[in-house]
Order: C-alpha cells, then structure tokens, then sequence
C-alpha cells in the first residue's frame, strides 16, 4: 500500500465500486491500491474486500467531514451516488456537491465521477411526451448526476465523467428479464420500440473505470461513455433464446405500460427507456470500441448470457 497510489472508491460494496475495487485488486502489478469506502465495515461485502487487500475507512457520504478523510492522501477517487437508496434528485445533488468540494480541497490528481445525462438537456422545453416527474424532472435518476456536473467543473477538479450503460444484471435482479406469460411462452417486455439499446456488464464498469484511471491526465475533463454491447429488445430477445435453450418473444410495450407497473421507481424507468428509444444521443455517447480500448475483456451481451443466463428467474 505504501508504495502505491490509493484509490479511493466511494460505494465500494454496490456494483459500481466493488467492480473497480476488484479489477484493482486482481491486478498483482497494479501500481494502484484500494480505499475501499463503506458505511458498515463489518458488512460481508466490506470483510471480503478487507480480505482481498483493501484498506477500509468507515464514512458516510451524507457528511462532508468524513468524505474530506476518506480522501486524505489519496491520488484519485471514484465518486458515485445511488438514486435508489433514497429516490431523491435533491439529496444525489447535495451528495455530488460534497463530493466535488472535498475532492477540490484534497489534492487529488485524478477523479472519476459517475454520471448521467441530465434529459433536460435534449428534451425540449413543453415536451410533455416524457413526463415530467418530482416537479422538474424528466429522468430524475439521470437528470440531478448530469447536473452535477457543473460542482466538479467549476471547481477545477481533474475529472473524468463516466456514463454508465443499463446493466445487464438488471435481468437478474432488477425483474427486468424474460417473464413467463399465462400462455406458458417467455416475454421480454421493453418500452424500446425497434431503437437499440446500450447496456454493459457490471464487472466491465469497473474494469474500464480502472482503465480510465491507468490513463491518467489525458483523460482529465472528457467524458466518456462505456457499453459492451447496443442491441435491440428483438436482438436481445435472440440473444436469451438461444442461452436459454427456450424462445424469448419480444414485447414491444409502450412507455405508458411501462410507467403503470407499479414497481417503485417504475415512472422513472419508463422515462428512461423512452430517452433511449427517442433520442440518439444516449446511444451516440456510449462507446463499444472505446469501451474495449480501457478494458480489452469487454464482453457482449451473448457471452454475459453464457455466464448469467441461468441465474434470471423466469416466472
């Protein structure tokens, strides 16, 4: 640890940080070491990155003190909030905010936030196509990360913005994946219509996370879009047929189906799917060929499936 350059990764023990603690530390010749960030040490998540070789701090990301010592002599840090924690745009741009002060304040020579577009952005203004949800916002989970943007820029931080894809294990924990109908047949129910959709493996964000950091300063002020694969809910649907060993039928919904699901967070995620389907901009931004480039064990949708496939429930 002592010889290397500490990375401090906030939210070490969700999908995004674990993944980069992870790449980090399966590397043996990393000239990096890992700060992992955690609000329970004594959590397993927290214990097998202990045992892996991390360092734990204990800190929570709603106080600006303990953010400011988590990133004492750090070199570089992995910023992330999590939308579904709270539900609350306010609350993510109060969190980013004490992020980017802090980073501003510690030296860091090298940080990584993970964003979103703010919709707002690209949806014209009266647009009631997309809903607008929480008073002002169209995507919520989207719009207050690409807000805050500006927290990390006006304060001359080294940073590079990372937007993220739609994880794949979402099929396997989030529901999102091929449901059995009352006719016995597998359903892939999507708001996508025929528009292609960008998603990425959740060890890849990591993974090119951490190549982004083997980069270093050139990569200071980009943003950069990661996906392993841009498929459409018919390819997809392909896709898990032919993994599954069973057909998976497409279900081409309407976003308004999608928003009436009931699920908590539902009206947000239908809104994003709609993004997706009606503007390129989303696809436009995420780059497979970059995305290879940070991380060359990128995989694609089909051999995420070979791996996870079995793992979806169906019913």
């Amino acid at each position: 640890m002592r010889d290397k350059k500490i990375i401090t990764i906030f939210g070490s023990t969700g999908t995004q940080g674990g993944s980069l603690a992870h790449a980090i530390l399966s590397d043996a010749h990393s000239e990096f070491a890992v700060r992992a960030v955690t609000r329970d040490p004594d959590s397993e998540g927290a214990k097998h990155l202990s045992g892996l070789g991390a360092e734990l701090v204990q800190a929570d990301i709603d106080n600006p003190g303990e953010i400011r010592k988590a990133l004492d002599g750090a070199y570089g840090a992995y910023f992330v909030t999590f939308f579904w924690a709270h539900f609350s745009p306010e609350k993510e741009l109060l969190q980013a905010k004490n992020f980017a002060d802090a980073a501003s304040k510690s030296g860091l020579q090298h940080a990584i936030w993970s964003t979103l577009e703010d919709t707002r952005e690209f949806i014209p203004p009266g647009d009631d196509s997309i809903p607008t949800l929480q008073g002002s916002y169209k995507v919520p989970h989207f719009d207050a990360k690409g807000e805050a943007d500006k927290f990390f820029t006006s304060l001359n931080v080294p940073v590079t913005f990372l937007r993220i894809s739609f994880y794949w294990e979402n099929f396997i924990h989030f529901g999102a994946g091929p449901k059995r109908g009352d006719d016995g047949r597998l359903y892939l129910s999507l708001p996508m219509g025929d528009t292609k959709m960008a998603g990425i493996a959740a060890e890849d964000i990591g993974k090119c996370a951490y190549g982004i950091f083997k980069k270093g300063s050139p990569l200071h002020g980009k943003t950069i879009g990661i996906a392993g694969d841009k498929l459409t809910g018919y390819e997809m649907a392909e896709a898990f047929s032919r993994a599954l060993g069973e057909e998976v039928v497409y279900n081409k919904m309407s976003a308004d189906d999608y928003r009436g699901l009931g699920f908590p967070g539902a009206d947000d995620m239908g809104n994003m799917f709609q993004f997706y389907r009606d503007y390129e901009i989303a696809n436009k931004v995420r780059d497979v060929n970059v995305s290879r480039e940070l991380n060359p064990e990128l995989k694609s949708f089909p051999q995420w499936l070979a791996f996870n496939a079995r793992q979806i429930p169906l019913e």
